[in-house]
C-alpha cells in the first residue's frame, strides 16, 4: 500500500467513523475523535412492534463483528422485537427470528454478520452463564443478549439498550460508552 492509499484509507475511515455516530442516535458529532470515556445516549419512545424493530434496524447498521448488545427489560417490554430489527438491518429476515428462552442461544446468518441471540431468562447461576462462552461467540459477528442484567460482569464497549413499558408505548434507552457506535 503506498502512501496515499494510507491516507485515504485513513480520512476513510474516519469519515466512516463519523458517519456511524451520525446514524446511530441521529446526532452531530463534529469531532470523530471522542473521548476514550464518553457516554452517548439517545431515549425514543415508539408506539409499536414495528418502531421498535426500526430501531433495531437502525442501530444494526452501525454494528460490526465484535459488537456487544445488551437488552435489560421486563417481559413484553420489546426485547426480541428490538433484536428482529437487528437481524433485519444485518441483513437476516425478521421472520427467522424467535426469542431464545429454552435454546438459550440462536443463531442467525445469511446477513452481512452473523448474529447470535442470547437469552439469559432462565438461568440464575453466574457459572451456568460463563459456561455460555459467550465471549467467544461475540468474535465473529454481534451479539445480542436479553435480560443483561444477569451478567456477572459487563463487556467493555458494549451497547446498552434499556426498554421499559410507558402506557401503550415503550421507551427505549440506547447507551453507549466509548461512543463506540
Amino acid at each position: 500500500m503506498n502512501r496515499d492509499s494510507v491516507i485515504g484509507h485513513e480520512s476513510t475511515k474516519a469519515r466512516k467513523r463519523t458517519v456511524r455516530l451520525v446514524s446511530c442516535f441521529r446526532v452531530f458529532v463534529a469531532d470523530h475523535r471522542v473521548a476514550r470515556t464518553e457516554r452517548v445516549t439517545k431515549t425514543t419512545t415508539t408506539h409499536s412492534e414495528l418502531e421498535t424493530a426500526a430501531l433495531g434496524r437502525e442501530l444494526a447498521a452501525a454494528l460490526s463483528a465484535g459488537d456487544v448488545v445488551l437488552l435489560v427489560g421486563d417481559l413484553g417490554a420489546g426485547k426480541t422485537a428490538f433484536v428482529r430489527g437487528l437481524a433485519e438491518g444485518l441483513g437476516v429476515h425478521r421472520d427467522e427470528v424467535s426469542s431464545p428462552t429454552f435454546t438459550l442461544v440462536q443463531e442467525y446468518r445469511g446477513g452481512r454478520l452473523p448474529l447470535f441471540h442470547v437469552d439469559l431468562y432462565r438461568l440464575d447461576d453466574p457459572r451456568e452463564i460463563d459456561d455460555l462462552g459467550l465471549d467467544e461467540i461475540a468474535e465473529d459477528g454481534v451479539l445480542a443478549i436479553e435480560w443483561a442484567d444477569k451478567l456477572p460482569s459487563l463487556p467493555p464497549g458494549a451497547v446498552r439498550v434499556t426498554l421499559a413499558h410507558a402506557g401503550d408505548s415503550r421507551r427505549l434507552t440506547i447507551e453507549m460508552q466509548n461512543a463506540k457506535c
